[in-house]
């Protein structure tokens, strides 16, 4: 009997579109959503657009919302703190994403009892995605895989899908467009069970313009994945610091022990000196690393309850006929 209502209870959508001068692209990605997921809410949340981005959300059928906090990260922070659903689906509201993908996205999420479905974007538009775009991206996905041991196709995909335990248990640290390597890193840290599929990625439409800096917000990602292994991984940060200083100081080290090898003499003190300094410091970092590392398993394991306390995706996927090429992150 539980089985048979847990079959056919019909899940809470929310379609969550993060916002900010997006006048000429917002009232076709609402209306999209729309279409595609008749059953779902769509909430546009506006941060601080100077053009008619919310007047044409609310015209379309958008429940518009305003976070003045100036940032992606702030914006999501709020969208999560604020929406109650049983599944919660983010895109752009510039119309890059296709909203019919969404189908498959949350079937998906559903039948698999996933935490988030990462849409991998496939532009076949020359103008969808910068060379240096696809080159970064790449780029950051094996940096993030080499440093946490999994990665995804395509972590800096704003298109995502996700259940109320992974919503309620994310607590949102990032500001800006860093916001999706935090998500990633947050779902691979917690061993969450994330798939994707394949999307396809348009070109903005006339009158509507990236709000990405290339360099600036590359620089702000390289840090956020920078800060996040040392909090996630402090044993092995530290740790590697603490090695490097250890050989740096054996380099330092060489010519005083054959010195004093030939003549029993310890003519530069300063360099022993500071060959002394830097053992101590690299000892200090060994233990730093291991201390903190007791931290940051407190800190997992209390995420993990959070996460833990609210229940598994599960819901009827009848009305999602559509379904997309899965791939299964493991």
């Amino acid at each position: 009997m539980g089985g048979m209502l847990a079959s056919t209870h019909q899940p809470r959508i929310a379609v969550l579109l993060p916002c900010y001068n997006e006048e000429a692209a917002i009232g076709a990605t609402v209306a999209g959503f729309r279409d595609a997921l008749p059953v779902a809410t769509v909430y546009v949340y506006d941060n601080n657009s100077s053009d008619r981005t919310r007047e044409v959300a609310y015209a379309a059928g958008a429940i518009v919302r305003t976070e003045r906090q100036q940032g992606k990260g702030n914006v999501v922070r709020r969208m999560f703190a604020d929406v109650d659903a049983d599944v919660y689906i983010m895109a752009d509201g510039d119309l890059t994403y296709d909203p019919k993908a969404a189908q498959a996205m949350v079937a998906m999420l559903l039948d698999e009892q996933l935490d988030m479905v990462v849409g991998i974007r496939k532009h076949e538009q020359r103008e969808a995605y910068r060379g240096g775009h696809v080159l970064g991206n790449r780029l950051f996905t094996g940096i993030l895989s080499k440093l946490f041991g999994r990665s995804f196709s395509d972590i800096f995909s704003g298109y995502r899908v996700f259940s109320r335990r992974f919503v309620k248990s994310f607590p949102v640290l990032s500001s800006g467009f860093e916001i999706e390597t935090e998500m990633s890193v947050h779902a691979l840290e917690l061993r969450m069970p994330v798939g994707e599929v394949e999307t396809v990625y348009a070109a903005r439409p006339e009158g509507s313009q990236s709000k990405l800096s290339t360099y600036r917000d590359g620089w702000r990602i390289l840090k956020t994945i920078t800060t996040l292994y040392r909090t996630e991984r402090p044993a092995l940060f530290f740790g590697s610091i603490g090695v490097w200083l250890v050989v740096l100081a054996l380099l330092l080290a060489v010519p005083l022990v054959v010195t004093y090898l030939h003549t029993g003499l310890v003519p530069r003190f300063p360099t022993a000196i500071l060959i002394t300094g830097i053992v101590i410091i690299a000892v200090l970092c060994g233990f730093a690393g291991l201390i903190l590392d007791t931290v940051t398993r407190g800190r997992r394991e209390m995420r993990r309850l959070a996460y833990l306390a609210q229940p598994a995706p599960e819901g009827s996927t009848a009305t999602f006929p559509g379904r997309g090429r899965r791939n299964q992150v493991r």
